[in-house]
């Protein structure tokens, strides 16, 4: 524009305009001089008071219109021989006061918090969960209930009923608590929100035991892993027939596959231990042994081992539930 300006002193403004391809109205306008801000546009004659403009907003929140739209509102209105505004108008009176939206109360989910939870030793955090196994027939279930140590990944409990309940869950907590030794305030229980899990019976139960109780925030899967993951072992297992006859070939199945998957199962979270080793505080001795057979290989042919000596892979120190950051994670270690 200042090459425009220069420019239109010796040729004039309308060819300097044309040859520098620059509008007219745009050079004359950059010409006057800027005010600063811009004049408050005045209030049309036309427009509705603010007393009138309050009766329409009282009016569309009203119970009645609360939820119609301001087409049916100015409609209904018209029918009963009241006009107070247009339908354009009650959009803007709307807006002018943010409800162009729903103006019915809406219900409002709190803000879940996530689970955080760390086991460095068994019998510290237990999770449990509730799976489906299909009957004989279309839509018939038979309910198989887990509690699984997450340190360990050792099944301290299960029971297979015919449905999700929160007495026989109530039941089962109670039986592995006092078959495992739980003393009160050391054992957290993790669980996801189904019915049996938020019930008051449960909560009460896990009070008098001195539980404490940790819950899942909503539709997120990851905060109940390991029961996941548990049951994905247990459902492609080979020997897992997919349909069951009645509930005691259902039973009969988990008679044998929870002593494999307890005693035999070699866990890839655990260091290929078994959750029964981990759980009865065998892995230290079984690593160390895994070690020194290790020494003996690399002593005879350290050629083969082209990263260096080999180790054996370690057993984790803490198995979290949404581990925070990693120096907190240290720092809980520690402790």
């Amino acid at each position: 524009m200042k090459a425009a300006q220069e420019l239109a002193t010796h040729v004039g403004v309308s060819p300097a305009c044309r040859g520098l391809s620059v509008s007219r109205a745009t050079f004359y306008r950059r010409q006057r001089p800027s005010t600063g801000h811009q004049q408050p546009r005045q209030t049309p004659a036309r427009a509705l008071s603010d007393e009138e403009r309050d009766q329409v907003f009282e009016t569309l929140c009203s119970e009645r219109f609360v939820d119609r739209s301001p087409g049916e509102v100015a409609a209904t209105l018209l029918d009963e021989g009241t006009y107070l505004c247009s339908e354009r108008t009650m959009y803007r009176v709307l807006a002018s006061r943010a409800a162009v939206r729903e103006r019915r109360p809406q219900l409002r989910h709190p803000d879940y918090k996530k689970p955080e939870l760390v086991a460095t030793a068994p019998n510290q955090v237990w999770s449990w969960d509730i799976t489906r196994l299909l009957g004989p027939e279309k839509w018939s279930y038979f309910y198989l209930y887990v509690i699984l140590d997450i340190f360990s990944r050792y099944a301290v409990g299960w029971m297979v009923a015919d449905r999700e309940n929160s007495i026989l869950a109530q039941r089962l907590i109670q039986q592995s608590c006092l078959k495992y030794g739980v003393q009160p305030q050391v054992l957290t229980l993790h669980s996801d929100r189904g019915a049996p899990m938020t019930s008051q019976c449960t909560a009460q139960l896990l009070a008098d035991l001195g539980v404490t109780r940790s819950l899942s925030r909503p539709q997120v899967s990851d905060d109940n892993p390991f029961s996941e993951a548990q049951f994905k072992t247990l459902k492609y297992h080979p020997s897992f027939p997919g349909q069951f006859d009645d509930q005691d070939q259902a039973k009969s199945f988990c008679r044998s596959f929870f002593p494999w998957y307890n005693t035999e199962h070699r866990h890839g979270g655990i260091a290929m231990l078994t959750p029964e080793q981990v759980h009865y505080g065998r892995a230290g001795e079984i690593l160390s042994r895994r070690e020194a057979v290790l020494r003996e290989a690399w002593a005879a042919h350290p050629e083969r081992f082209v990263s260096g000596e080999p180790k054996p892979q370690p057993l984790p120190e803490a198995v979290w539930i949404n581990p925070p950051s990693p120096s907190l994670t240290t720092q809980a270690v520690a402790h």
